[in-house]
């Protein structure tokens, strides 16, 4: 039992030694437990007393990252929004006022939005703030009046500056303070860019507005493009300026005037017409910016914006006087290129049905065109000086000449004030080159009214020529003669006469027929291709054209310059108000409907034109020849003459009937006026006149073209000089003459006429021919009255004047007037038909009388400088204008 209870409480021992082990063990882990929980909970004690401020810079960090990627992007906004500024409004659109200057954009470019004042960004630079305008939209302002009246001085200076000046016409309606919140664009009135309505006249200008609205959708957009803008961008012009209406308050509006202000606002932008409106109700519209503004800034929509200052009075009128001055000039003429075809297109066009080219380029770039041909046939320009009508003249030829060869176009011009500038088209001793298709270039011929004259004489010749061929190949048109005569010269003739009025002032007989065959030419002539222009300054005064009303109705082309007078109708007043380098042409007799303005290229400068010149020049045909060019500033040289260069003197004997080369006929084809010296009675020639120079000139050339028509020793030229003034002219003939030449004075000449009439009657007095050239023969009177032999020199000088020509006897001789030479002839009543052929200088015309000319009164005769009238009884019904050929020497 004992051992029993030994082993139990032995085993009870080492249980409870096992489980007090174990205790301990577990009280020994469980004590490192909680030492290690203790140093847990103190870690974790510190590690939480740290959150706080990690969480914070954590938070710090992520806040500070947040910022700084806001700030980026802000700024990256900032300059997104500066380069689109300065993309929408560069320049003047969108400048500070201290350095702020015009800067109009390209041709193509839009104006774009204009600037009324700032927004400024957190932590950013100030970013423009814009309102679209221009070609945009509408602006319409509220609040402070002040601060109102600098957004609309901004708006307006910053669109006239942005864009070309003129392109922008300004319409102020201010009835409250009448027209002084715009004074300081007063400026712009004298230029057509600013006009005022006054109080009530609101009405009338929104009617105004969506006329023009109206007016640009069907005639200038035409359904091709959306707007303006877009067709300025698809061609590069703006056919249209931009019309802005500036309206500031007023009385309430009508039902018709809000209606009218309704379109406007809706149809406006597109068409270029715009408005800026303070105290008038604007309808809401998506063109239109609200703009609010307060006394220390402004609000566009919901964006606050500070608002510049307004822009300097100063720069206000400099900008616009500027702006007008450029206006007032004128816009810069198109280059003359521009209306010609390529080079390799140049004669490729047929004048057969007309002769077509453009003339400049319209207002919306398409090129104008000029038409001659059935209809219209004859065009009439007209304009006052400096508005460019030579240049007109210079680039419609050479658009025609660039298009038709000489074969299909020829040019006559004619240019009655002085002046040089159409000598170009003509061989020139600077340039020896011509324009190919001009065959006559008459210049200086402000006196010379029978040269015009001459010139249409020669256009109704051509024109009878052409209609004996038509009436020949039984047609009536030249397009029908050219088709069944292909080989036939028919080009298209234009005639060109600058300051036509000339040639039908007063109410002489020169311009009776001019007014005649002007009328017949202009009427007929269409059907056989000969053309008219006629130019003028000013046609107000020129009775013989505008009292023949059919003759002005052919004239259906008119072309019409700044300012020009009743070129167009009555009341067709569109050339009132052209630019300079503008033009309108009208194909309808000069009725409204028919108006086209052309913008007229630069043609009439040297080097533009001696291009296209020398380019033609190269292309011409190898018979070409130079144009006929008559200047009447210019003494004609005998030498020149082809009349002269064409005498020879016949191979055996002497020539029947010789001439004598006077002067040069003021005619078209440079002729000279010829006295043919046949065995006839009254064949000699008497020079009326005080002028030396030019009675000697005359007998210088008569006495040279006859001694160039005889052999050496086959005629006797007898020079008798009897005034010391004519005695070097005299003397170089003499000299030239040599051997066929015998010299006189005042002690021999009586002796040369008692021989000469002895001579008459003499065996043979018909062999060689004697030439009496007498210069100053009435300086010799009482010397020749004195009795030497059987009669007077005197009577001599008679007998020889009588019976000579028919013995080949002829006097040149010059009397130094009419009345000391029908003294010399006998007295009052002396018979003078042995004289019958004389050259009048300085002589009127009621001094030659009925007994030297026809009829009674004398001709039509003013004497002028270095001119002369000759008649010859034999050949002529009026009298000839000769230009005396100059000095030989």
């Amino acid at each position: 039992m004992a051992d029993r209870r030994n082993q139990l409480v032995t085993r009870v021992r080492e249980l409870l030694a096992e489980a007090l082990g174990a205790s301990r063990q577990r009280s020994a882990t469980a004590q490192i437990t909680l030492s290690a929980a203790h140093d847990r909970a103190v870690r974790v004690r510190r590690a939480a007393a740290g959150v706080p401020e990690r969480v914070g810079a954590e938070r710090d960090r992520r806040l500070a990252e947040i910022d700084s990627r806001h700030a980026a992007r802000l700024a990256v906004l900032a300059r997104e929004a500066a380069e689109a500024a300065a993309r929408e409004a560069p320049g003047a659109g969108s400048a500070d006022w201290p350095g702020w200057r015009p800067t109009p954009a390209e041709r193509a470019e839009p104006p774009g939005a204009t600037r009324i004042g700032t927004v400024r960004l957190a932590g950013t630079e100030p970013v423009p703030a814009l309102v679209p305008l221009l070609d945009s939209g509408h602006v319409t302002l509220d609040g402070d009046a002040d601060g109102c009246a600098a957004v609309v001085a901004a708006l307006l200076l910053r669109s006239l500056g942005r864009a070309a000046p003129g392109s922008v016409r300004l319409v102020g309606y201010d009835p409250d303070r009448l027209g002084g919140g715009l004074a300081g664009f007063a400026p712009l009135g004298p230029a057509g860019l600013l006009t005022f309505v006054g109080p009530g006249g609101l009405g009338r200008l929104l009617d105004d507005l969506v006329e023009q609205i109206r007016r640009i959708n069907e005639t200038v957009l035409a359904g091709e493009h959306a707007s303006l803008r877009d067709l300025a961008a698809a061609t590069g012009r703006r056919p249209e300026p931009w019309r802005v209406a500036v309206l500031l308050g007023g009385d309430e509006l009508s039902r018709h005037e809000r209606g009218q202000l309704d379109r406007v606002a809706r149809a406006g932008a597109a068409c270029g017409v715009h408005l800026i409106v303070r105290g008038v109700p604007v309808p809401d519209q998506q063109a239109v910016t609200r703009v609010t503004v307060t006394a220390d800034g402004a609000r566009i929509g919901s964006l606050p914006v500070r608002l510049d200052p307004p822009p300097p009075a100063s720069l206000v009128t400099e900008t616009c006087r500027d702006i007008a001055s450029v206006v007032s000039a004128g816009p810069a003429p198109t280059p003359f290129t521009d209306l010609l075809p390529p080079a390799d297109q140049m004669w490729r066009e047929d004048s057969a049905t007309g002769l077509t080219a453009p003339i400049g380029e319209g207002p919306q770039g398409r090129p104008v065109l000029l038409t001659l041909g059935d209809y219209p046939p004859h065009a009439l320009i007209g304009g006052p000086s400096g508005t460019g009508k030579t240049n007109l003249i210079f680039a419609w030829i050479g658009a025609l000449a660039a298009r038709y060869s000489p074969a299909e176009l020829e040019f006559y011009l004619l240019d009655f004030k002085e002046g040089v500038s159409f000598a170009r088209f003509a061989q020139g001793r600077r340039d020896p080159s011509w324009l190919p298709h001009m065959r006559l270039v008459g210049i200086n011929v402000n006196t010379d009214r029978e040269f015009g004259l001459a010139l249409l004489r020669f256009l109704a010749e051509e024109l009878r020529r052409r209609a004996d061929a038509a009436k020949k190949h039984e047609v009536t048109k030249l397009a029908e003669l050219r088709a069944v005569d292909p080989t036939g010269h028919w080009p298209r003739i234009v005639a060109v006469v600058d300051e036509f009025q000339m040639l039908l002032a007063g109410r002489d007989a020169v311009a009776r027929e001019a007014a005649d065959l002007l009328e017949d030419l202009a009427r007929r002539g269409r059907s056989q291709g000969i053309h008219l222009v006629l130019a003028s300054q000013d046609v107000r005064g020129i009775e013989a054209l505008w009292g023949r009303p059919a003759l002005v109705a052919q004239f259906t082309l008119r072309i019409a310059l700044p300012k020009a007078l009743r070129i167009l109708a009555e009341r067709n007043d569109a050339a009132q108000s052209l630019p300079k380098f503008h033009a309108v042409v009208n194909a309808e007799s000069g009725l409204s409907e028919g108006n086209q303005v052309a913008r007229i290229p630069s043609a009439s400068d040297w080097e533009t034109w001696s291009d296209l010149q020398h380019r033609l020049w190269r292309m011409r045909p190898a018979e070409a020849s130079p144009a006929r060019l008559f200047d009447g500033d210019a003494v004609p040289r005998l030498a020149d003459a082809p009349d002269f260069r064409a005498l020879r003197a016949p191979e055996v004997g002497t020539p029947r009937g010789p001439v004598a080369l006077l002067g040069e006929i003021i005619d078209v084809q440079a002729r000279s006026a010829v006295l043919r010296l046949p065995r006839a009675p009254g064949r000699n020639l008497a020079v009326l006149g005080t002028r030396v120079d030019e009675a000697c000139a005359v007998l210088d050339s008569a006495a040279r073209s006859l001694a160039r028509q005889h052999r050496p020793g086959s005629a006797r030229f007898s020079i008798a000089c009897l005034d010391p003034d004519a005695d070097p002219a005299a003397r170089a003939l003499y000299e030239d003459l040599a051997d066929d030449a015998a010299w006189y004075d005042e002690e021999t000449v009586a002796e040369l006429m008692a021989e000469t009439a002895d001579a008459l009657g003499a065996p043979g007095a018909t062999g060689a021919p004697h030439y009496l050239l007498l210069f100053a023969v009435d300086a010799a009177a009482g010397t020749l009255a004195a009795r030497t032999g059987r009669a007077t020199g005197l009577e001599s000088l008679r007998r020889i004047l009588h019976d000579g020509p028919e013995r080949r006897t002829h006097v040149l001789a010059w009397w130094r007037g009419v009345a000391r030479m029908r003294a010399d002839l006998g007295g009052t009543g002396a018979r003078t038909d042995q004289i019958g052929a004389w050259v009048a200088l300085d002589t009127h015309g009621g001094e030659l009388g009925p007994s030297l000319y026809p009829g009674s009164g004398g001709p039509d005769w003013y004497p002028r400088p270095w001119r002369g009238l000759f008649f010859d009884r034999a050949v002529h019904r009026t009298g000839q204008t000769i230009i005396p050929y100059g000095p030989a020497r």
